[in-house]
Protein backbone atom coordinates (compact mmCIF):
# COMPACT_ATOMS: atom_id res chain seq x y z
CA UNK A 1 0.00 0.00 0.00
CA UNK A 2 1.32 3.80 -0.89
CA UNK A 3 1.34 6.57 1.61
CA UNK A 4 -1.54 8.69 1.33
CA UNK A 5 -0.82 12.76 0.15
CA UNK A 6 -2.10 14.79 2.78
CA UNK A 7 -4.29 16.33 1.15
CA UNK A 8 -5.86 13.10 1.02
CA UNK A 9 -5.81 13.30 4.46
CA UNK A 10 -8.76 14.37 7.17
CA UNK A 11 -8.76 14.74 10.49
CA UNK A 12 -11.64 12.55 11.76
CA UNK A 13 -11.31 13.20 15.91
CA UNK A 14 -8.21 13.90 18.36
CA UNK A 15 -7.35 11.88 21.53
CA UNK A 16 -5.24 11.95 24.96
CA UNK A 17 -3.01 9.21 24.66
CA UNK A 18 -1.67 6.09 22.82
CA UNK A 19 -4.27 4.03 24.88
CA UNK A 20 -7.07 5.98 23.80
CA UNK A 21 -5.88 6.36 19.92
CA UNK A 22 -4.96 2.50 19.93
CA UNK A 23 -8.57 2.04 21.14
CA UNK A 24 -10.47 4.05 18.59
CA UNK A 25 -7.81 3.16 15.80
CA UNK A 26 -9.15 -0.56 16.29
CA UNK A 27 -12.67 0.47 16.24
CA UNK A 28 -12.42 2.24 13.08
CA UNK A 29 -10.29 -0.50 11.54
CA UNK A 30 -12.35 -3.32 12.52
CA UNK A 31 -15.73 -1.40 10.53
CA UNK A 32 -13.48 -1.33 7.12
CA UNK A 33 -11.95 2.42 8.01
CA UNK A 34 -8.11 2.48 7.51
CA UNK A 35 -6.70 5.65 9.59
CA UNK A 36 -3.44 6.78 10.87
CA UNK A 37 -2.28 8.83 13.50
CA UNK A 38 -0.01 11.96 13.92
CA UNK A 39 1.06 13.16 17.66
CA UNK A 40 4.23 14.73 19.14
CA UNK A 41 6.54 12.05 20.15
CA UNK A 42 6.91 13.64 23.74
CA UNK A 43 4.11 11.35 24.83
CA UNK A 44 6.96 8.92 24.81
CA UNK A 45 9.23 10.91 26.69
CA UNK A 46 6.63 12.45 29.02
CA UNK A 47 4.31 10.26 30.23
CA UNK A 48 1.30 12.72 30.60
CA UNK A 49 -0.58 15.82 28.93
CA UNK A 50 -0.35 19.15 29.40
CA UNK A 51 -1.42 21.89 26.79
CA UNK A 52 -1.76 19.51 23.94
CA UNK A 53 1.41 17.83 24.41
CA UNK A 54 -0.53 14.25 24.44
CA UNK A 55 -2.81 15.18 22.13
CA UNK A 56 -3.07 12.51 19.00
CA UNK A 57 -4.82 13.36 16.13
CA UNK A 58 -6.54 10.71 13.59
CA UNK A 59 -6.72 11.17 10.16
CA UNK A 60 -8.69 9.04 7.64
CA UNK A 61 -8.80 9.20 3.82
CA UNK A 62 -11.12 11.97 3.08
CA UNK A 63 -13.42 9.44 0.99
CA UNK A 64 -13.71 7.42 4.51
CA UNK A 65 -14.29 10.62 6.47
CA UNK A 66 -17.94 10.47 6.79
CA UNK A 67 -18.67 7.36 7.66
CA UNK A 68 -15.64 7.25 10.42
CA UNK A 69 -17.63 10.39 11.70
CA UNK A 70 -20.64 8.17 11.59
CA UNK A 71 -19.23 5.48 13.66
CA UNK A 72 -17.59 7.69 15.66
CA UNK A 73 -21.00 9.45 16.77
CA UNK A 74 -22.95 6.73 17.32
CA UNK A 75 -20.33 5.66 20.29
CA UNK A 76 -22.57 5.95 23.43
CA UNK A 77 -21.42 9.25 25.29
CA UNK A 78 -20.09 9.15 28.92
CA UNK A 79 -23.37 10.34 29.97
CA UNK A 80 -25.56 7.79 28.32
CA UNK A 81 -23.55 5.17 30.14
CA UNK A 82 -23.94 6.92 33.27
CA UNK A 83 -27.70 7.07 32.76
CA UNK A 84 -27.51 3.53 31.67
CA UNK A 85 -26.13 2.18 35.10
CA UNK A 86 -28.73 4.58 37.00
CA UNK A 87 -31.30 2.87 35.20
CA UNK A 88 -29.66 -0.98 35.62
CA UNK A 89 -29.28 -0.18 39.16
CA UNK A 90 -33.34 0.31 40.05
CA UNK A 91 -33.54 -3.03 38.30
Amino acid sequence: MTEPDLEELKEVTSVWGKAEAAVVMAFLESHGVSCLTRGRILQDVYPFSVDGLGEIKLYVLAKDYEAARALLDDLPKPEDVEEFEKESEDL
